[in-house]
């Protein structure tokens, strides 16, 4: 990144955790949001030496967690759950059962990686098409897209 030297992490951390911790609960439910929050800024960190203040800062640290939520999905996959039944179906745990948006939840869960990313980043943190592409790496159609066909599903969901 171009620009001037970024603020102190410690500031750097102060501004963006709430909106990070408000994607990361979304994206990856409440249960793993704090762990994916402390992956993403543990490699803000290290590359933070680095980072030249462009004004985007808010920018590059969402990309990080877009990246650190894929990978905690992709993650799952792989990782044992200890319990003591096995569910019907892996996205039970997302919430519990009597919480009032338990059925989004498992909803939002249940969306392919790059979907549920956007429509967190456009849904939840109101964030325009251009940045959801930059955040994710694509373009400004494939944002649009997965969050269109990301809310299409959430829809046939919850009917």
């Amino acid at each position: 990144m171009r620009g001037t030297a970024p603020p102190p992490f410690e500031r750097f951390f102060e501004a963006n955790r709430g909106t990070v911790l408000r994607f990361l609960t979304v994206a990856v439910g409440p249960q793993e949001a704090d762990d994916v929050a402390q992956e993403t800024f543990l490699a803000a960190l290290r590359a933070y030496p680095k980072v030249r203040d462009d004004g985007r800062l808010d920018r590059w640290i969402l990309t990080i967690a877009s990246r650190k939520a894929i990978d905690h999905h992709r993650g799952t996959k792989r990782r044992a759950a200890p319990v003591a039944a096995v569910p019907e179906g892996r996205d039970q745990a997302v919430a519990p059962p009597d919480e009032p948006d338990a059925e989004l939840w498992m909803a939002v869960r249940a969306l392919p990686p790059a979907q549920r990313v956007a429509v967190v980043l456009r849904h939840v943190l109101d964030r325009p098409y251009d940045e959801i592409a930059r955040v994710t790496d694509s373009t400004v159609e494939a944002a649009r897209a997965n969050v269109y066909q990301g809310m299409k599903k959430l829809k046939e969901r919850i009917r």
